[in-house]
């Protein structure tokens, strides 16, 4: 079977070299997101030592990148860090999860975008910080979006007919999401 026929290897033109590179940079990132996720601890997420996710979110008020966002982590989510907390933990896990499958990848792409720029407003003028590596996460997903990752040796690309051939709602979905 030739690459472009392959259920794990989606798009016209698209070579087995290029689907492997597009698969490595999904759990690439995926594995970053994974990483990440080990720092935000509950159940204070780093309020009592002003470490951790605490910590990170409060470089938003001190060095401000735009000014409403850190007044809403200022007035928000800082006095709530235990329930942003959990969302961060959350939407960063299933991050790393469905990109690391290959599942809904498209999805996750918008959703990478705006964990990074939620991240971005945070820390981006915080001393020592390489702004370039936020604007890296940001084209990375950029890219995840827009080669479909997960049709290349992902969930996507297995389902991807399966979905096509079925005419139930979740399906419809499911083809939009990959």
């Amino acid at each position: 079977m030739s690459a472009a026929a392959s259920p794990l290897v989606d798009g016209p033109g698209l070579t087995r070299a290029s689907a492997v590179m597009i698969a490595v940079l999904r759990c690439g990132v995926a594995l970053m997101w994974i990483q990440n996720v080990a720092w935000k601890v509950p159940p204070d997420f780093g309020r009592a030592n002003n470490n951790g996710l605490f910590f990170w979110a409060s470089l938003a008020v001190e060095h401000p990148v735009f000014a409403p966002y850190s007044a809403f982590v200022d007035g928000v989510v800082l006095p709530n860090i235990e329930v942003f907390g959990w969302f961060t933990l959350l939407i960063e896990a299933g991050l790393g999860a469905f990109l690391l499958i290959g599942l809904a990848t498209r999805f996750w792409a918008i959703v990478g975008i705006g964990q990074t720029l939620a991240i971005t407003l945070s820390v981006l003028f915080a001393p020592n910080e390489w702004h370039w590596s936020y604007y890296l996460m940001g084209l990375a997903h950029l890219a995840i979006f827009a080669t479909a990752a997960g049709r290349s040796y992902g969930v996507d690309g297995v389902m991807r007919e399966t979905w096509s051939a079925s005419s139930g709602r979740l399906s419809r979905l499911m083809m939009r999401l990959s």
